[in-house]
């Protein structure tokens, strides 16, 4: 495996969720549910003997509240409600571009699209920027790349610092959802298994066995990123889950101007086949792929456990994008509305959470995971990075934060978004236009739904003097950061 050599991790074992039961009693079961533990309990789950592993988890175009423990309607996401009730979910989390490619790019780099130079879909992933993935290598870990990559360039990246690279560039690298031909360290191969996220886990199940096989002394810590392709479409999913929201409600979760036959063949909205038969068939299709993905996060979180490894495991999963789904209109991503920015955010850290199962509210960035990873792997985190390490807000939901931050986005053929820079805060938006738009300006605490643009009223002239200083501000810091 690549890497330098470090002085092996001491041999100990940490203590497994059995251990702990033994110590503390039947009647301690309920802790790991977020009780009070002994202190000596608690001491063992949250000083972990060997680095941790990390396991960060991508999906593709999930919108946020398209899961079971964000409250929707119907949708069945039995590995995410099991990852929020063992950690913590972030309900305001946001990309910094709300595209596919800018966002994995911020996602690996922790900087701004301005910055990592991935601008949109069509511009090339040069690798300026060091990854997450390469600093960690250099610290001792073994490091995996696993599935969609999705950024531009002439087939995949030479990324030496990877001890395995699987990913696929059929389709223009959105690959299929089955049978889709993998390269596995510069090497196609055929899928082994015919649907892509159980092609995805049966990687990562090898890769685990390779490390756990050793001896203690000598096994790395490791990092896995797993890049999925639900929900993107065309959506397919496994005979056993296909249609079984066939009978869901979607009018509960769409919004009421949303025709199942008409809405969205006209006007911005034509791309991607989404619009052929019927709207909500469509969105049933989605959710269904978002299911079958949520079944191999289970699957994953069992594979964890089997291997002992789950109290000095981190857990992340993530969305590239949010996706609007007839909300102001709209169909797809790019638009600087919350539902494009926002998306989906669950960390377990079973050493780092005293209360699994909460929910913080403050904003949470794709920039930051990147400084999350590497502070919590005891790496230095370089200047350069522009995200910051969410360990604070893991601990403490209290720990003072961020209040706004900085949305970028530039125009491309043949979509029709202008480009934009905005500030997002904890109250307010505010989106300047390079043409053809006025501004948007937007309070987000008595307009959640972003229904009553002020730019030009009273109230909107008041704000817009210390909101233009506001993204300045931003503007500025992001340079400096970058240089």
């Amino acid at each position: 495996m690549s890497g330098n050599n470090k002085k092996p991790d001491t041999a100990e074992k940490p203590l497994s969720r059995r251990d702990l039961l033994r110590m503390t009693g039947a009647a301690a079961a309920g802790t790991l549910m977020g009780m009070a533990l002994p202190r000596t309990v608690r001491a063992a789950i949250k000083n972990p003997v060997r680095r941790p592993n990390m396991i960060f988890i991508l999906g593709d175009n999930h919108n946020a509240d398209t899961m079971g423990c964000a409250g929707h309607a119907f949708i069945k996401t039995p590995g995410m409600d099991r990852l929020a009730r063992e950690g913590v979910r972030f309900e305001n989390t946001f990309n910094t571009t709300s595209l596919c490619s800018p966002s994995r790019a911020s996602i690996l780099t922790g900087t701004y699209a301005s910055t990592h130079g991935v601008k949109n879909n069509h511009t090339p992933w040069l690798g300026q920027m060091p990854t997450f993935l390469e600093h960690l290598s250099r610290e001792g870990y073994a490091t995996a790349f696993i599935g969609k990559w999705h950024m531009p360039g002439k087939g995949l990246p030479d990324m030496p610092y990877l001890d395995l690279f699987v990913s696929y560039t059929y389709r223009e690298g959105q690959g299929a959802y089955f049978n889709c031909p993998m390269i596995v360290n510069g090497r196609e191969v055929p899928s082994k298994t015919p649907y892509i996220t159980e092609e995805v886990n049966r990687y990562a199940f090898e890769f685990m066995d390779e490390i756990m096989k050793k001896p203690a002394s000598e096994r790395k810590p490791f990092c896995m990123y797993l890049s999925h392709r639900p929900g993107h479409p065309p959506f397919q999913s496994p005979g056993d889950i296909t249609g079984m929201y066939d009978d869901a409600d979607v009018r509960k979760v769409l919004p009421p101007g949303v025709d199942p036959w008409w809405y969205g063949k006209t006007k911005q909205n034509v791309f991607q086949g989404i619009m052929m038969g019927s709207y909500y068939t469509q969105y049933r299709k989605y959710c269904e792929t978002l299911t079958a993905m949520d079944r191999d996060i289970d699957r994953l979180l069992e594979k964890i456990d089997r291997a002992g490894i789950a109290d000095n495991t981190i857990v992340i999963y993530m969305g590239d994008n949010g996706m609007q789904w007839g909300t102001h209109d709209c169909h797809g991503i790019r638009e600087p509305w919350e539902e494009s920015a926002r998306l989906p955010l669950i960390v377990r850290a079973p050493w780092l959470v005293c209360d699994p199962g909460s929910v913080r509210t403050k904003m949470a960035l794709n920039v930051d995971i990147a400084p999350t990873l590497l502070e919590i792997a005891g790496v230095p985190v370089p200047d350069e990075i522009e995200g910051r390490s969410l360990v604070p807000l893991l601990k403490n939901s209290r720990n003072r934060w961020r209040d706004a931050f900085l949305m970028e986005f530039w125009r491309y053929y043949p979509e029709n978004t202008p480009s934009y820079t905005g500030v997002r805060t904890d109250t307010h938006k505010y989106v300047e236009f390079e043409r053809g738009r006025d501004p948007w300006l937007y309070d987000l605490v008595n307009d959640p739904a972003e229904e009553h643009n002020l730019y030009g009223t009273p109230e909107g002239d008041a704000l817009m003097p210390g909101l233009r200083a506001r993204l300045e501000q931003l503007r500025k810091e992001r340079c400096a950061a970058a240089r």
